[in-house]
């Protein structure tokens, strides 16, 4: 049986390295981080007193919010298509 190679990726999130190990491609999870980072600044410009801990709370809320809308419309979209398919 053979395992997936693990990537190990040293990423830069809000100024702080993280070493990243994971089965995507780095190139992934340096998006992933990158995006990370992007909303840790976004939401600091906004809220400059946050300490780092609840910053990164506020971001991870943030990131789960959009992830539930995405898939409420990922949801919706394929009850629309099985309906669509049962009329065929």
């Amino acid at each position: 049986m053979s395992e997936e190679r693990k990537n190990r990726i040293t990423v830069e999130i809000f100024g702080q390295q993280y070493t990243i190990v994971g089965r995507e491609p780095a190139n992934h999870i340096r998006h992933v981080a990158s995006t990370v980072d992007e909303k840790m600044k976004e939401i600091r410009s906004k809220n400059t007193f946050l300490d780092t801990n609840h910053l990164a709370v506020l971001t991870a809320v943030n990131a789960v919010n959009e992830y539930i809308k995405l898939k409420e419309k990922y949801e919706a979209l394929q009850e629309k298509l099985n309906e669509d398919e049962k009329e065929l």
